[in-house]
């Protein structure tokens, strides 16, 4: 078992305009995927034979409080956010937004490994074996 320690944020995402049921600030961004992202998600739908778009959102855990949740959505819910990105639709509940507005989520091949990495704007400190993260 290893011990977490924290990490400065990566770097901070230009974002595009909230959508037309956006209900928190005016101000806010939206999340976004990178093309590689987009293209990955689009065909792991595709392979799959289901679903709309993929949803985001964030929960407690970790050593630095909130960690990262990631699924396929087959439908959305009725409260979701929708964000259209690279024709791929992100849906994020509304209690994760402010935590995640204006993040971009990438997919990277680094060596051998290769998933989806989140760059947030919003994060202060990250825990350093990379499970959580703080705002």
């Amino acid at each position: 078992m290893s011990a977490c320690t924290t990490t400065a944020a990566d770097s901070a995402v230009m974002p595009d305009a909230p959508p037309a049921n956006w209900q928190g600030s005016q101000s806010a961004s939206p999340v976004t995927l990178s093309e590689r992202a987009a293209d990955h998600i689009a065909k792991f739908i595709a392979k799959r034979g289901k679903g709309v778009g993929i949803r985001l959102g964030v929960r407690t855990s970790g050593c630095s409080g909130m960690a990262y949740k990631l699924e396929f959505a087959d439908a959305a819910n009725p409260e979701d956010i929708e964000f259209l990105s690279h024709g791929v639709k992100v849906l994020v509940d509304p209690k994760s937004l402010p935590y995640l507005a204006g993040t971009e989520l990438d997919y990277a091949r680094e060596g051998l490994n290769e998933g989806f990495k989140f760059n947030n704007p919003n994060v202060k400190d990250a825990c350093g074996c990379g499970e959580s993260f703080n705002t």
